[in-house]
């Protein structure tokens, strides 16, 4: 008796659950949003923000810097085509997720967030660069950047918990009294890191000579700065002391101790930069460390309360 034999199908199928390359594109999704933040800076802190003087042009009549601009020509340029990068990350993530809409709308919907903000936050790039680099408009571009981190934290965690399948991203039980102090460690974070853009558009590092400058008095402006930072360590403590002392899961636990951690270390370089003339190095650094902030506050926000899990 003859048999036939039975050759597995060539045809291409999106998945219909989540799975690890979809956690792991949110995972590139969120490693490249701070990498941009990190470039970003970058820029400014190297006088490139107006190598390429033009937008979306770098110069009139051409797409790409040319040897006249030299060095701050090809850094800025080379931080506009990371925009790119993030969307080919972004549209991956899309059609990792396309069957997802009804068993996981809250991932379809965080991965659609990230593509459509990439092209908001690019326009908002080009405003930057016709208004020669206004520091509110500058303020804008980082804040508009911080948002996005935010938003592929979400998506890592949600990821994350489907394609494990597991039902909390607590890891366990959640402590009574944590979702207060987890919502204001965010709002903390959030107020830190927009007092710090005005911080920056006092300071040196405008990102070009001729850029203009916020008339704040620097030293007053980063007094303010520091206050919601106190009340963080503040609130961060009394989040440590509930999950110590009370059943706590351990992935909340860690979100706890990663939070406190990322804080005393970016506190850290922010006063010694301050005291020693805001160098480049440190500054840098300064802003890896806000980009860290928001996630470690995403994070303890999402394993704190009480939303829907598996969605």
């Amino acid at each position: 008796m003859s048999q036939t034999a039975t050759r597995p199908s060539s045809r291409f199928e999106l998945p219909t659950t989540v799975t690890k390359l979809t956690h792991g594109l949110a995972i590139a999704s969120l490693a490249s949003q701070v990498g941009i933040i990190v470039t970003g800076g970058a820029v400014r802190l190297t006088g490139s923000g107006l190598g390429c003087a033009n937008w979306p042009n770098c110069m009139p009549g051409t797409m790409t810097p040319t040897r006249e601009m030299g060095i701050h020509g090809i850094i800025e340029f080379g931080n506009r085509t990371l925009t790119f990068v993030l969307l080919i990350i972004a549209l991956a993530t899309i059609v990792s997720v396309w069957k997802l809409r009804r068993s996981h709308p809250t991932i379809y919907w965080l991965a659609w967030t990230l593509l459509a903000i990439i092209p908001v936050q690019a326009v908002i790039g080009g405003i930057t660069v016709w208004t020669k680099l206004n520091p509110w408009v500058v303020s804008l571009h980082f804040i508009a950047s911080a948002f996005l981190v935010c938003t592929a934290a979400l998506l890592v965690n949600r990821t994350g918990l489907a394609a494990r399948g597991r039902q909390s991203l607590a890891g366990g039980p959640v402590p009574s009294g944590m979702k207060a102090p987890a919502w204001a460690a965010w709002i903390l974070s959030a107020v830190a890191v927009v007092l710090g853009t005005i911080v920056t558009g006092a300071g040196p590092h405008a990102g070009d000579p001729d850029a203009p400058r916020h008339a704040f008095d620097p030293d007053l402006v980063t007094k303010l700065h520091v206050v919601p930072v106190y009340l963080l360590i503040a609130v961060t403590l009394i989040a440590l002391v509930i999950v110590l002392r009370r059943p706590t899961g351990a992935a909340l636990r860690h979100a706890v101790l990663w939070m406190l951690l990322v804080i005393v270390v970016q506190g850290a370089i922010g006063y010694t930069q301050h005291f020693n003339g805001l160098p480049i190095v440190l500054v840098l650094l300064h802003m890896l460390g806000s980009a860290l902030l928001m996630v470690a506050a995403t994070n303890l926000w999402d394993r704190s309360t009480s939303l829907l899990r598996l969605s």
